[in-house]
């Protein structure tokens, strides 16, 4: 459904700390702390997962999810199946 770099990166794109998305969806603090320190796809309650779902896309994030189109013609993100190494200057 969402990944814990999906969470992170859709915060960093709305400008919004850890705090304020616990608000907007009506979840707890510890709740996104421990749902943005799993890796890989997020586990939990399927009720909260929802509410921090919609909560983002409420907010102006699109959830791309893998092999998926975005269609809205907005900015994303996407990580790539292997990134390439930063190349030292």
């Amino acid at each position: 459904m969402i990944t814990a770099a999906q969470m992170r990166a859709a915060r960093a794109l709305l400008g919004i700390d850890q705090k304020t998305l616990a608000a907007r969806a009506g979840v707890s603090l510890p709740t996104i702390q421990r749902m943005e320190a799993s890796s890989g796809n997020v586990r939990g309650v399927v009720d909260t997962l929802v509410k921090v779902v919609e909560a983002l896309e409420v907010s102006g994030v699109e959830l791309i999810g893998d092999n998926t189109e975005s269609l809205s013609g907005g900015r994303g993100v996407r990580l790539k199946e292997t990134a390439p190494r930063e190349v030292a200057s």
